[in-house]
């Protein structure tokens, strides 16, 4: 008898998300619960993106425009990069799918660091594709040139995330340009840059100022985080207009809504948002990474909106209690870091309770 389905996705662990408030509270008992597990915006949505998506609500019974045209050069005038070089998606994770299902064939590989993004690893199954980890080197660090030479001529993709998610770390301008002259042209690197707008690093590479070099470079990034638009479900990619235009092919008609369009537009003019939102993200991850520490939790230097926390022993029990006190955390043990949780930054006084709680359960 043939199988339902194929075996890589019989053997296919799913994403798992961050537990919600409202199933935290229903499950334990308990009212008051703060979340700070998914990395999203302490400060809530920028308020001229609630605007325009309040005005556009208005025509919803029509279908959006399907090349997204206004949105794609308004961000191509935000980045300095022509519409032709822009693409859009159904938050970055459609564009990881796209890149996948466009640019390689069951017969292709991918390489990805192990215990980064876990989308990358679960997108990659769940076509069918074979992909090698490259275990990260000391600090949770990527470990560049080890995935360069993971590179064989069957390697179509690469997938690199800096900042990284869950670590928070990053790698600086000389890394990358290496690693970008050492992987042949044949391979497409996708360098994912959902945090760079938390990055306070001089040396830290921006993706615009290379793809143009290097034309198999893609660059993604998103509207979840300062934006805070993480509902709304808006991504964006730049690279070659020749690439751009096979993932035009491929995707989905009318792959963003109405009202996304209208958010992604109003948003890149909320710079008070977006500035407010970066001086009480540092701020709190400061206080996150010193108070961490003093627990006695390892905490590696983190560059975008959340502190990797090792406690040094089993973190599961300690993600339990911390749910019966009102504080839901992401465990890691998915990403193979069973000592450690990811834990986003919040408003000044959830990050008290946070430590003041974990301090309790560790106590």
């Amino acid at each position: 008898m043939r199988p339902v389905v194929a075996d890589y996705i019989e053997t296919l662990s799913p994403y798992v998300p961050g537990k919600p408030i409202e199933e935290t509270e229903r499950e334990y008992g308990i009212t008051g619960a703060i979340k700070l597990a998914s990395n999203e915006n302490p400060l809530g949505p920028s308020p001229l993106a609630i605007e325009a998506i309040e005005r556009a609500a208005r025509s919803v019974h029509l279908y959006p425009d399907g090349t997204s045209y206004h949105l794609v050069r308004r961000l191509a005038e935000h980045m300095g990069v022509v519409p032709g070089e822009v693409f859009v998606g159904n938050g970055s994770n459609e564009i990881i799918e796209l890149l996948i299902r466009t640019f390689t064939t069951p017969d292709d590989e991918a390489v990805i660091c192990q215990g980064s993004f876990l989308m990358y690893k679960v997108a990659l199954q769940s076509h069918g594709r074979r992909f090698v980890e490259v275990p990260m080197r000391s600090g949770y660090r990527y470990d560049l040139p080890a995935m360069a030479a993971a590179v064989k001529p069957r390697t179509r993709l690469v997938f690199l995330a800096n900042p990284d998610n869950p670590t928070g770390t990053a790698f600086g301008k000389a890394e990358l340009e290496a690693f970008l002259s050492t992987v042949p042209p044949e391979a497409v690197i996708v360098l994912d840059e959902a945090y760079f707008e938390y990055v306070d690093w001089a040396d830290y590479p921006s993706g615009l100022d290379y793809f143009r070099r290097w034309p198999n470079l893609v660059v993604l990034r998103t509207y979840s985080k300062i934006y805070g638009l993480a509902g709304v479900r808006l991504g964006y990619g730049v690279m070659s207009a020749e690439r751009c235009g096979y993932l035009n092919r491929t995707r989905m008609p009318f792959n963003l809504s109405f009202l996304a369009q209208a958010a992604g537009i109003a948003a890149l003019d909320d710079v008070e948002h977006v500035r407010t939102t970066r001086e009480t993200t540092h701020r709190g991850l400061r206080y996150l990474e010193r108070e961490l520490a003093r627990l006695g939790a390892q905490v590696p230097k983190s560059y975008a909106n959340f502190a990797f926390t090792d406690l040094g022993r089993s973190a599961g029990p300690v993600y339990e209690q911390l749910l019966r006190l009102g504080v839901i955390t992401r465990p890691m043990n998915g990403y193979g870091f069973p000592n450690a949780l990811r834990i986003s930054v919040g408003p000044g006084s959830q990050n008290e309770r946070l430590v003041a709680a974990l301090g309790e359960v560790l106590g």
